[in-house]
């Protein structure tokens, strides 16, 4: 084991860059590569281990409210927006009643770090990066790093939710995170005959009694010929599929719906008054973007505007403001739709704002408040001068966090791993990108 106390950083540099997988980790993409982990404060630790727990009985909470509003006993409205723009087989597979209760089990949400503590943008039920950070923990731990999660935590996570061994089925869609699900394919079945591990191609994958790691969008199902039947055994309690078939469950317009008032009492049916506070303190304001009318003396919340419209016409100042789309679009994960206001031409933020309201209800936009993220120092090797440079970044970290259930209730949440991407400074997105740093976190 090398000593991160007394070796260089040139030599950690070597040590990683020899311990990179042969076959890559992801299809034609690379990134910068740093000596060190990212350190993050003891406080931001505590809250990134109680996170899990919360987010977990937010999930619940979300299922519920769905299905209490398809039945009428929440707003009927709740359940009409999360469905919009979905074909029909894909609202009935969500609300499929022997699945009632069956949550993700994987969960990853987007944190950015803030000068005040961090900002969830989102969450993501079917995360790439998995082997990514299962690797990095792996390869820093052998340089003496303490990484949150621990050595193996990603891939007994992993093991953790599909027991039995499992075929992870991956899309055309997804390929480029192929090479990464390969690598921990191996590592799942590293000593292990029994309860074995394959990555399978969803395009052609053949059902077999055997459990399902979906790595394929539910939007891509109509290229995935046996998907119909992926679900059924799933339905009929032959198989386990995670994440579930819940499109409604993957939509971002959830964090809009978190902070309306008229659904408060909804929330706190399913979590402590305590979890929701500190939950809406993470969450940014959100708006849903609807273009139905609202009574000429009423106004949009926090925004003085009595139609979408208007939004078009407020002043870079006032744009302090990030619009993307929701859900169920081969546009709404990665960043292919985020558009920051502040970051736009007057022309260009109307144009985005008109295309929000056009698409609805076929395409739901969503609008954050844009949280501005924190400027610290970190280093990374350079290939091209052959050195280590250190330079001001943003920082964006990925907790991956793994369910354990017990007759559909929730019965523990593990923190696996924390995949920290950071971009230089000027970079208003942070995400992975050829001048990304990656690297898991270490505690203070």
């Amino acid at each position: 084991m090398l000593s991160n106390n007394t070796d260089s950083a040139e030599k950690r540099v070597d040590f990683i860059r020899k311990s990179f997988p042969h076959s890559g980790l992801f299809l034609d993409k690379t990134w910068r590569q740093s000596p060190y982990p990212v350190v993050i404060s003891k406080k931001i630790s505590k809250q990134l281990h109680d996170l899990g727990l919360f987010l977990a009985d937010y999930l619940r909470a979300c299922n519920s409210i769905y299905f209490q509003s398809h039945i009428g006993k929440a707003p009927k409205w709740v359940a009409n927006y999360l469905d919009a723009g979905k074909p029909q087989t894909i609202i009935n597979q969500g609300r499929h009643k022997t699945l009632k209760n069956v949550l993700p089990k994987i969960i990853r949400p987007d944190l950015i770090l803030t000068e005040e503590g961090f900002a969830i943008t989102e969450l993501d039920s079917v995360p790439g990066g998995i082997g990514l950070t299962a690797w990095l923990n792996k390869t820093y731990s052998a340089l003496g790093d303490n990484v949150l999660g621990g050595s193996t935590g990603m891939i007994e996570g992993f093991k953790g939710i599909l027991p039995k061994g499992a075929d992870i089925v991956i899309s055309n869609e997804a390929k480029d995170y192929k090479p990464e699900m390969e690598w921990l394919n191996e590592q799942l079945n590293e000593g292990h005959r029994d309860n074995y591990y394959d990555v399978l191609e969803a395009e052609s994958y053949v059902v077999k009694n055997r459990d399902v790691y979906r790595f394929y969008e539910l939007f891509d199902l109509e290229n995935i010929t046996s998907s119909d039947e992926i679900f059924q055994h799933a339905a009929d309690d032959k198989i386990e599929v995670t994440s579930p078939h819940k499109a409604f469950l993957e939509e971002k317009m959830w964090s809009a719906l978190f902070h309306s008032k008229p659904l408060r009492s909804q929330w706190l049916k399913w979590m402590r008054q305590s979890q929701f506070e500190k939950l809406q303190s993470y969450l940014p304001y959100s708006w849903i973007i609807d273009p139905s009318p609202v009574p000429h003396y009423a106004e949009l919340p926090r925004l003085g505007i009595n139609n979408w419209h208007e939004l078009s016409q407020f002043s870079q100042r006032e744009r302090d403001l990030v619009l993307k789309i929701s859900g169920f679009s081969e546009l709404a994960w990665g960043s292919r739709s985020v558009k920051i206001g502040h970051d736009l031409s007057g022309k260009d933020w109307k144009d985005a704002v008109e295309m929000a309201i056009k698409d609805f209800p076929s395409r739901p936009w969503v609008m954050q408040k844009f949280k501005k993220a924190k400027v610290f120092k970190h280093s990374y090797w350079d290939i091209s001068e052959d050195k280590i440079k250190t330079i001001d970044v943003r920082a964006r970290l990925c907790p991956y966090y793994f369910l354990s259930t017990n007759d559909d209730s929730i019965s523990e949440v593990k923190l696996g791993g924390i995949l920290a991407t950071l971009v230089p400074s000027d970079k208003k997105i942070i995400h992975g990108m050829s001048e990304a740093i990656m690297a898991p976190c270490i505690e203070e």
